[in-house]
């Protein structure tokens, strides 16, 4: 057992359901205690310092706050290496500089290179579960599970189908996507504490035997993931729409297909009609908002109470690389001007959810991590309230824990992140180098 001292907060629902007042819990000066990757006990310091057992360590963290680890519905690890890259909205920006980035991944050694990298920096900004596309290549996935599996992280993934409408060196065909997803998922799905996605590109990049083999894939492996863009775009959907005139809208073409569902996750979803957000509520679906790559993409800005209005699941997402930072700091940072331009209010509790137990619950992992509760992965970031002199200065005027915790969204990234546990160890510290 280990104890960590600190002012704590967690979400235990989501505002939008049960108020604002009842949606976290807060503790001042808390106690959380860590046992066998596990939390075990969560409240003030003052009940519980007296009745922990003797022996047990103790690490105090000073003027810091620990929140649940940061949890990323949809991002791209092969794509690192062009973030903030000049010029070009969504097709373009695919034809330019991620499809070269991601061939490259056919060597196994650049693969592994990148996944070490690639989760060093998302723990390094508090991200402890991701929702993450690698490349067509199986061994661009194997590299990454295991790096995954070798930090005891919580990740999903998976090798992307793409049988048309890509580079010769980036396509698989029908067959071969199958058979080498069905390996991939044999080989890393359920081991320790990693998922597996079937993973088309998106509707463009794959045709209908394809589309129909991962819904067979889905339906065979009971638990897996589904992971594709929607409605991004609006090149994009005038583009399915000659490529599958027969389908009533771009939802469709997924649905069609059995693509809908519980652990189905779609991201972006600016420009939906009625029918599809309904859908997608119906369905048990969810849609990653990615704020940071919607504005540098020059895409859209995307409705959240529309979203949730039809009982659509939504996590945070920072779609590095077209996404420009990491940090989901920085994401609620975007979201809540995203949101303003329409009139919306972010209010922090409900940013704080988005980015922690509303992302668990979009992909159907509540039950494991999101907030601090006993029994749940003792996955969590130690923020610090001093980690620059603008946020120190900041806080310091802070008249409230509301007040407090939008200075973080809006002033913080990743030099606000002292340390982040995963499964109770520590993964990343700043004054230390990554294990």
């Amino acid at each position: 057992m280990h104890a960590h001292r600190a002012a704590l907060l967690h979400c235990l629902a989501d505002p939008r359901e049960v108020g604002i007042e009842h949606s976290y819990q807060y503790f001042e000066d808390g106690l959380l205690l860590v046992e066998d990757g596990k939390i075990a006990q969560i409240g003030d310091a003052a009940s519980l310092l007296p009745i922990l057992p003797a022996g047990v360590k103790m690490t105090e963290h000073r003027d810091a706050l620990i929140v649940p680890g940061f949890v990323d519905t949809h991002i791209h690890y092969p794509q690192v290496d062009v973030i903030a890259s000049y010029g070009t909205q969504l097709l373009e920006w695919l034809e330019t500089y991620t499809f070269p980035a991601e061939a490259r991944f056919a060597d196994p050694e650049h693969a592994r290179a990148q996944a070490r990298f690639f989760l060093a920096e998302l723990l390094r900004n508090g991200t402890t579960t991701a929702l993450v596309f690698a490349t067509v290549h199986p061994q661009s996935v194997d590299a990454f599970f295991a790096e995954a599996s070798r930090l005891d992280l919580r990740m999903i993934a998976g090798k992307v189908l793409m049988d048309r409408n890509a580079p010769d060196d980036l396509r698989d065909d029908a067959a071969s996507g199958y058979d080498e997803s069905k390996t991939l998922i044999e080989r890393w799905h359920g081991k320790g504490r990693l998922h597996y996605a079937v993973t088309p590109r998106f509707a463009p990049t794959s045709t209908p035997e394809q589309l129909e083999l991962a819904g067979r894939l889905l339906r065979e492996y009971p638990g897996l993931y589904l992971h594709t863009h929607l409605s991004e775009n609006r090149a994009e959907i005038e583009w399915v729409k000659e490529l599958f005139p027969e389908r009533q809208h771009y939802l469709d073409v997924y649905d069609h297909h059995r693509l809908l569902g519980a652990r189905s996750v779609f991201a972006h979803g600016i420009h939906l009609c009625d029918d599809e957000c309904r859908r997608l509520g119906a369905s048990g679906s969810a849609v990653a908002f990615c704020p940071t790559s919607n504005l540098f993409l020059g895409s859209g800005l995307f409705d959240l109470a529309r979203l949730e209005g039809h009982g659509v699941r939504v996590g945070l997402g920072t779609d590095v690389g077209g996404g420009t930072s990491f940090s989901q700091l920085q994401s609620l940072n975007e979201a809540y001007k995203v949101l303003q331009l329409q009139g919306q209010q972010l209010d922090p509790f409900k940013a704080l959810y988005l980015a922690t137990l509303g992302g668990a619950r979009a992909l159907y992992l509540d039950e494991h991590i999101g907030n601090l509760q006993p029994g749940k992965d003792a996955d969590f970031v130690v923020l610090d309230y001093k980690a620059t002199p603008l946020l120190a200065r900041r806080l310091e005027q802070a008249r409230s824990l509301k007040e407090k915790l939008f200075a973080l969204m809006i002033l913080g990234d990743d030099r606000a992140v002292k340390e982040t546990f995963a499964a109770g160890r520590s993964v990343h510290r700043r004054d230390r180098p990554q294990p």
